[in-house]
C-alpha cells in the first residue's frame, strides 16, 4: 500500500487514493483514482477552510453533504425513503459538485439518461423536485459558522413538461374486478378487496398495524387511526373507516400476526408470516396479465373507489374525507357523526346495485350491447 508525502493522503488495498484528514475539528474525507486528484482536492478544501476561518468567506458545501443533512433533518417524513431513492439516482451526476455548481446544465445528463432508460417525466420531476428542495434550504435556512447561508442563491430548476405524458386514471369495472380477484393469491386478494372498500393507499394497506385499531362497538366496526408519519403528504393523523366488507376482511386475518394486519405467508410450513412492502409485486403483475388487465396499477383501485362513490351519489366532501384529500375547514379529529357518514357512504360500494350514473369510459370498456335504462315518466294529464 503506497503513500505520498502529504499528510492525510494514502493508497488503500484496492489501489484508490484516499483522503482522511482532520482540520480544525472538521474531517475531510474522499476517494480518488489518482494521487494527483486526491492532492488537488485536499489542497482546495484546506484553502477554502482557511478563507472561511480567516476572511469570513462563505463556506462551500458539496451536494452530497446537503443531501445527507436533508435526509437527517426530515427523517420523520412519511415519504423520506422514497426521497432517498430518488436522490440515490441523481447522486452520481451531482453528488460530488459544490452546491453552486448544481443547475440545469449539470442536471441535464441525469435527465437525458433517465429519459433514454424509459423513465416517466413525472418520476424524473420528483427527483428534480428533491434537488430543488435541498438547494432552497441551503440558500434560505442552513448557515455556516459565520452566519452565511450555505448557498448564496438557489438556481431555477426546470421541470419536464407533463402535458400529454401523464397516465390517465384507470378505474376498473365490476366485471374486471370479478376477473382479477380469482387470479390473485389469497393474501393479495384480501388486500386488494380491502383497498376497494376503503380507498386506502398501497403503503397504508401494507403497513396497517393492529395498534392503530379503534373498535367502535356502537357501529359494530373498527376504525384505524393512521399516524401522520405513515400518511403520504399529510400533516396529521388520518382515520380509516371500515365498511362491513372491510371489517369482515379484518376479522378474517385477526391473529395471523401480532403487529401487522396484512401479511404474506407461503404455504411451506417453515415460513413465518411477514409484512408486505408493496402490493405491486410479481404476483400482482402476473394476475393482472391473466385477467387481461396489463395496464392496471394498484393505485387504480383507489381511483375505482372514488368513481364508485360518485356513481352512488356520495357528496364530494365525504369522498374527500374517505380518500384523505386535504380541504379547508376539516377538523383534526373525526366525530362519531363523520364516522357514521363515511361508513354509510362506503356501504354503498360493497356491490353493484348503488350506481346512479356511469362514466363514458366505463360504458365503452364494458361494451354493453344494451343501453343504460332511463326512468320512465308519466304523461301529465290534460
Amino acid at each position: 500500500m503506497g503513500r505520498i508525502r502529504i499528510s492525510g493522503i494514502y493508497q488503500d488495498g484496492e489501489g484508490c487514493w484516499c483522503v482522511d484528514k482532520w482540520y480544525k475539528g472538521e474531517r475531510l474525507r474522499n476517494r480518488f483514482e489518482t494521487a494527483e486528484d486526491a492532492k488537488a482536492w485536499l489542497v482546495s478544501r484546506l484553502d477554502q477552510r482557511r478563507r472561511v476561518k480567516v476572511w469570513g468567506e462563505r463556506a462551500r458545501y458539496l451536494f452530497d453533504q446537503a443531501a445527507a443533512r436533508y435526509l437527517d433533518e426530515y427523517a420523520r417524513l412519511a415519504s423520506i425513503e422514497d426521497v432517498a431513492l430518488l436522490l440515490a439516482g441523481v447522486m452520481p451526476n451531482i453528488g460530488h459538485l459544490y452546491l453552486d455548481q448544481v443547475h440545469d446544465d449539470t442536471l441535464r445528463p441525469f435527465v437525458q439518461a433517465r429519459l433514454k432508460a424509459g423513465r416517466a417525466p413525472k418520476t424524473i420531476n420528483l427527483a428534480l423536485s428533491a434537488v430543488r428542495r435541498i438547494l432552497n434550504l441551503a440558500a434560505r435556512k442552513w448557515r455556516d459558522e459565520n452566519g452565511r447561508t450555505w448557498l448564496e442563491a438557489a438556481p431555477l430548476i426546470t421541470m419536464l413538461p407533463l402535458v400529454g405524458e401523464q397516465r390517465e386514471p384507470r378505474p376498473i369495472t365490476w366485471a374486471e374486478q370479478r376477473k382479477l380477484m380469482p387470479q390473485l393469491p389469497d393474501h393479495l386478494a384480501r388486500m386488494a378487496l380491502f383497498d376497494l372498500q376503503t380507498g386506502a393507499r398501497d403503503a397504508v394497506v401494507c403497513g396497517l398495524r393492529w395498534d392503530w385499531e379503534i373498535p367502535v362497538p356502537e357501529l359494530g366496526l373498527s376504525v384505524f387511526e393512521v399516524p401522520r408519519k405513515a400518511v403520504k403528504g399529510s400533516q396529521r393523523a388520518r382515520v380509516l373507516v371500515c365498511n362491513s366488507v372491510a371489517q369482515s376482511i379484518v376479522e378474517s386475518v385477526r391473529g395471523q400476526h401480532p403487529e401487522f394486519v396484512f401479511v404474506y405467508s407461503e404455504r411451506r410450513k417453515r415460513s413465518k408470516p411477514g409484512p408486505m412492502e408493496t402490493m405491486n409485486n410479481t404476483a400482482w403483475q402476473r394476475a393482472r396479465t391473466k385477467a387481461e388487465l396489463d395496464d392496471l396499477h394498484v393505485h387504480d383501485l383507489r381511483h375505482t373507489v372514488g368513481m364508485r362513490l360518485r356513481e352512488a351519489g356520495v357528496k364530494e366532501e365525504t369522498i374527500a374525507d374517505i380518500l384523505w384529500h386535504n380541504r379547508r375547514g376539516m377538523t383534526a379529529h373525526y366525530s362519531m357523526a363523520q364516522i357514521v357518514e363515511i361508513r354509510d357512504a362506503l356501504e354503498l360500494i360493497t356491490d353493484e346495485r348503488n350506481r346512479f350514473n356511469k362514466s363514458l369510459s366505463m360504458l365503452v370498456r364494458e361494451k354493453s350491447p344494451q343501453k343504460v335504462p332511463t326512468p320512465k315518466t308519466k304523461r301529465a294529464r290534460s
